[in-house]
């Protein structure tokens, strides 16, 4: 799982099954992702993880 925004992110994001373009990302980081999200300032990292934990009920042993 990857999340960028500027180009300098691209080659994470094209080995990422899970990438994701926040929503004020460069426009050819939004090309390459396949996924977006909102953007750093409206938590978007955040929100996706929210997400996957409530959907996948992910158990995590301490």
């Amino acid at each position: 799982m990857a999340f960028g925004d500027y180009n300098n992110d691209l080659e994470m994001l094209e080995n990422a099954y899970f990438s994701f373009a926040m929503e004020n990302a460069h426009p050819l980081v939004k090309s390459v992702a396949r996924f977006k999200t909102k953007s750093n300032n409206d938590l978007g990292v955040e929100l996706v993880l929210e997400e996957l934990l409530k959907k996948n009920k992910l158990v995590i042993n301490s």
